[in-house]
This record gives C-alpha cells, sequence and structure tokens, in this order.
C-alpha cells in the first residue's frame, strides 16, 4: 500500500543517513587532489623529479576521489532499492 504521507513526515533514519552520505562527495573532490599533490610534491623535493610525481599524484587523488564517489553512489542506490 503507498505511503500517502508528507515527504516531511515520511524521512526516518534511511534517508538522512543517506543525505549524510551524499553531503561527503564535495570533500572528497577536495581532499582526494589535494593529498595527492602534497604527497607528489613531497617525492618531488626528495627524488628531485619537479614536476612529474606532483601531477602522476594528483591524477591518482582524482582517481582515488571518482572512484569513491562511485562506490558512495553505488550503495546509496542498493539502499534505496533494498528499501523500497
Amino acid at each position: 500500500m503507498p505511503d500517502f504521507k508528507r515527504p516531511s513526515e515520511r524521512k526516518g533514519k534511511n534517508d538522512y543517513r543517506q543525505i549524510g552520505l551524499l553531503t561527503t562527495i564535495p570533500i572528497l573532490l577536495a581532499v582526494g587532489p589535494l593529498v595527492g599533490f602534497f604527497i607528489g610534491r613531497w617525492l618531488d623535493s626528495k627524488f628531485g623529479t619537479e614536476p612529474y610525481l606532483m601531477v602522476l599524484f594528483l591524477v591518482f587523488g582524482f582517481v582515488a576521489s571518482g572512484r569513491e564517489i562511485y562506490r558512495l553512489l553505488k550503495r546509496t542506490e542498493e539502499e534505496n532499492e533494498k528499501k523500497s
């Protein structure tokens, strides 16, 4: 039987959990490349390979962020399917 309550009345723990998970996306988009940038700069200063390792680890950071966002969205979608 369909649930005809207002959206504000239907929100349960699961909905707020998903909102919390999805708000981490901007944080992931910023942190991954930043960590890659600083690791790359540090390694460049150690090995004198400026700017190659910085660029490489910056790309690794973007890839890691994208992969984690994909996994997060997939998990959120699976939770929505279980709930329906």
